[in-house]
């Protein structure tokens, strides 16, 4: 087993068969008795000649096998969760391209999948590149942080970042230096602010979430004719997508509708059932609970439950979670307005790798009115799920979205071997 000596930490740390010893201080310039954990040799000292024994040990093995970058599968310790690779990242010497998410969330399954399957069937690795999805913290410093690291490697080639603050100059400045260093930038899922930052990328690949926000306020108004109020909930409000969705849910719910509040989780799940249990406590006429993002839908229907009120409200949420689905199959959630996650992965991994080798063709099939207003929007699509065949909600009452039945639905997620979307 080969022994490393780390400085300047503490502790023992274990990685797979090798073990890494830190101390704390700088490396002595003569050598002296230090005492090892109990984990390791039990409490007993080495004596200055063992210590240079391991320290010869040190230089005469090879190096450790510590990540350098999120495709390896260990994020940078200030910047969130792990990443996945499509075929191993830069260990073969290849140029990355990746997902950044917004936070950790189900949802994302679904787009892995989707960059998974793109580069398998783009063959990426024989074109030297490869795909990686990263999981941001759920904050804006993590996004930030992770693009300031992918800014000095140099083996970054293209960027798809789901924007949690639309707004937030910060990211797009540094969405603007990435670009003019050759890094291919895109928007996934969530936009930045267009009117201010749209040059900070080169296109946005995702849902119109101004239109669905209206759709799923439209299945708000059908579900309850005669209206009544409600509240929405959603992780942060100046995300791009929670905006639009927001917005145009109170377009489509219309004037009976009315709205109480909007209230932000920041990510922290046990926050959004909070939201939830206030909501409820301080607003005794509401009639309708609204899930912004993937995760309120579970939120809201633990709470629902947990109080024994299910009868009492309409439930409408964006996105099917896998525990989301379960909730429409027991009969606690009346309408998912569904994004295709899969679609995003999938379609931004393509795009980016167009971008990077320059494949014009595909670019101007994917955005043929590029240049012109709104043409820098890729559209992934949108499906309205109901429980069944019975639900008030019929197709006629949508124009251009598709609505069908749950069971429909999953078995279209076993086509695509998804439990989500």
């Amino acid at each position: 087993m080969l022994i490393y000596l780390t400085v300047a930490s503490r502790g023992v740390y274990r990685h797979s068969s090798t073990t890494i010893l830190s101390f704390s201080g700088s490396f002595p310039m003569k050598a002296r008795s230090m005492t090892l954990s109990r984990d390791l040799f039990g409490s007993r000292k080495l004596s200055g000649q063992i210590l240079l024994l391991l320290t010869t040990l040190v230089f005469v093995g090879c190096e450790p096998n510590v990540p350098k970058s999120p495709s390896s599968g260990k994020a940078d310790p200030a910047a969130g969760k792990s990443s996945t690779s499509a075929t191993g990242g830069d260990a073969a010497g290849l140029k990355r391209l990746i997902i950044l998410t917004n936070g950790d969330s189900p949802y994302w399954d679904a787009c892995r999948q989707g960059l998974l399957a793109a580069a398998s069937d783009l063959k990426l690795k024989e074109v030297g590149l490869t795909a990686d999805l990263d999981v941001n913290d759920g904050t804006a410093q993590g996004q930030l942080s992770k693009l300031q690291q992918y800014a000095t490697q140099s083996d970054i080639a293209g960027v798809g970042i789901s924007a949690i603050d639309a707004k937030n100059v910060a990211i797009a400045d540094e969405l603007r230096s990435m670009q003019k260093k050759g890094i291919k930038v895109l928007t996934i899922d969530s936009d930045v602010e267009r009117s201010q930052f749209a040059d900070a990328r080169y296109a946005f690949i995702g849902t119109d979430n101004l239109t669905g926000g209206r759709i799923l306020g439209q299945c708000a108004a059908g579900l309850k004719p005669d209206g009544g109020e409600y509240v929405t909930f959603v992780g942060f409000k100046g995300a791009q997508n929670a905006i639009d969705r927001i917005g145009g849910f109170a377009e489509g719910a219309g004037e009976k509708l009315i709205s109480k509040d909007t209230m932000s989780d920041e990510t922290d799940k046990t926050k959004a059932r909070d939201n939830v249990r206030n909501a409820i406590r301080n607003h005794p006429n509401l009639s309708f609970l609204v899930g912004i993002w993937s995760y309120n839908a579970p939120a809201i229907v633990d709470v629902v439950k947990e109080s024994n009120r299910r009868k009492d409200f309409s439930i409408v949420v964006f996105d099917a979670e896998p525990t989301a689905i379960t909730a429409m199959k027991e009969g606690n959630i009346d309408a998912m307005v569904v994004q295709n996650p899969f679609a995003m992965g999938y379609e931004g991994v393509r795009m980016l790798a167009a971008l990077v080798r320059d494949q014009k063709e595909t670019l101007s099939e994917m955005l043929p009115k590029y240049g012109q207003p709104e043409g820098d929007i890729f559209d992934t699509g949108l499906k309205v799920v109901v429980p069944s065949a019975e639900s008030p909600l019929t197709p006629d009452k949508f124009q251009g979205v598709e609505l069908i039945t749950l069971e429909k639905f999953q078995e279209w997620l076993n086509k695509y071997d998804l439990t989500g979307s």
